[in-house]
């Protein structure tokens, strides 16, 4: 037996403790000579990349490894390849001791801002200056706002590093135009970003920047405000069906009760953004569209002016509304940042240049609101089912919020108006506009359960409204 392959045997069975000290070995077993076997054994058990040296390591204080075969497979997936739905509902955590191993991830990470972009061994994404974005944005022939700035840019990743960092939920953004943001999202590490564009000036840039990142960046052309139209029948994009779009993208829907699959980053259009909301709540109470999913968060900039009427307390009759309370009653609200209009690039319709008249003052400011719905919205009286009842009957009632409440129950329920006010402890001069919203959602669950309830009238009354005006 030659000496070299006594060393060999004489050193595998403590391997295992040797390679939490690894590249201290590596360098003893150079200079023996004759144990290449050895070295090359050493790197496959460490999973690293058949292309990366020791020293090109990420330092770790703490490293776990394990000796099950299949950690040390170094094959990658296809290019290309899609996680099922059920895997893409809870993404794989990548940390840069499994970077070489899952879904042909690099060997080494690159740090930035305390998280690893997991796709990719390049230097950060090159996010521009605003003059550069500026240019590229005024591509754009409809009127919209676009992010320009990276510093705004960073400001958003700063409020969305949890999200980032929890990697549980798939990231739609809104029509990422230049995609500033899209970039400061993929340099903090997103898993997984679905960029939606529904101008087709865009997605040439976007296309090419999705080839170089290997799974780690979807581009669809798509409008997400114009998605699930009413009407059947085949659409062409922008124009799209959420479930075509889930499909494509591998997302299956999951109970309301788990974690949050998918969360909606972008700014809502000025020209309808009123509209957009009051689609979103219907669809929210009857989970249809994104919500047949699961509960889907929206981080989007909303104006000061809807988020002001978003957020509205009871007793301030001139703001509160059925719009408030319907989103309040389903969803927490959380303001993350105010910006100012200014700090946004704003492109005219047509004219392709900046816009200096909007429906704003440019001294207002856009409100970075995260509205997450509520786990415990359903229950056995509030379903899906007679969710749009609910909001047509907040619509009628709120309609004047200073009526007597138990005069609207009366034309609901008839006779049932005097019960229902004492048991939820009102005055019998308790006006609509003093009613918190989970009271709205109590009332409506004791009017379903006295099984007098008369649904019919409330819909003869409000349903010709339903399309032509929200209050």
């Amino acid at each position: 037996m030659r000496k070299t392959d006594a060393l060999l045997i004489s050193i595998i069975p403590w391997t295992r403790t040797v390679l939490f000290e690894a590249s201290s070995l590596l360098v003893i077993m150079a200079a023996c000579g004759g144990c290449r076997f050895f070295v090359l054994t050493l790197r496959t058990l460490c999973g690293t990349s058949r292309s990366a040296s020791p020293c090109s390591l990420p330092l770790t204080k703490h490293r776990t490894l394990s000796t099950s075969a299949r950690t040390y497979t170094l094959d990658p997936f296809p290019s290309g390849s899609r996680k099922t739905p059920a895997q893409v509902g809870k993404p794989e955590r990548i940390s840069p001791s499994t970077g070489g191993i899952q879904r042909n991830l690099s060997a080494v990470a690159v740090p930035l801002q305390g998280q690893f972009r997991p796709l990719c061994r390049y230097d950060p994404l090159d996010l521009g200056d605003v003059d550069e974005n500026t240019q590229k944005a005024l591509a754009c022939k409809h009127l919209r706002r676009f992010i320009v700035d990276p510093s705004l840019a960073r400001i958003v990743t700063n409020h969305l590093a949890g999200d980032i960092d929890d990697g549980k939920a798939v990231i739609f953004e809104c029509n990422p135009g230049p995609g500033v943001l899209t970039r400061a999202l993929l340099n903090c590490g997103a898993q997984r970003v679905v960029a939606l564009e529904s101008d087709t000036n865009f997605l040439p840039e976007l296309k090419d920047l999705e080839s170089k990142l290997e799974g780690q960046l979807d581009v669809v052309h798509c409008d997400f405000f114009k998605l699930d139209p009413i009407g059947h029948g085949s659409m062409k994009p922008p124009v799209m069906y959420s479930e075509k779009l889930f499909s494509d993208l591998a997302i299956s829907e999951v109970p309301w009760s788990a974690d949050v699959p998918v969360k909606i980053v972008g700014i809502f259009s000025q020209r309808n953004e009123k509209n957009i909301l009051w689609k979103l709540i219907y669809n929210l109470f009857e989970r249809r569209s994104i919500f047949r999913y699961g509960r889907v968060e929206l981080i989007m900039f909303i104006s000061q002016k809807e988020y002001t009427k978003l957020v509205t307390r009871p007793r301030d009759y001139k703001n509160y509304q059925a719009f408030s309370v319907l989103w309040q009653m389903a969803c927490d609200i959380e303001l993350l940042h105010e910006e100012p209009l200014s700090s946004f690039l704003t492109v005219s319709k047509k004219t392709g240049r900046p816009s200096s008249k909007n429906t704003q003052s440019q001294s207002d400011n856009l409100c970075l609101v995260r509205i997450t719905p509520r786990e415990d919205l359903f229950n056995s009286h509030l379903t899906p089912l007679n969710g749009s009842t609910l909001v047509l009957m907040l619509k009628q009632c709120l309609a004047k919020r200073k009526s007597r409440l138990i005069e609207q129950i009366n034309s609901w329920s008839p006779g049932s108006g005097s019960e229902l006010i004492s048991k939820l402890g009102f005055l019998d001069d308790t006006m609509t506009g003093d009613v918190y919203p989970d009271e709205f959602k109590h009332l409506f669950e004791l009017m379903e359960q006295s099984g007098n309830f008369t649904e019919s009238w409330l819909y003869e009354e409000t349903l010709e409204t339903t399309n032509t005006g929200h209050a």
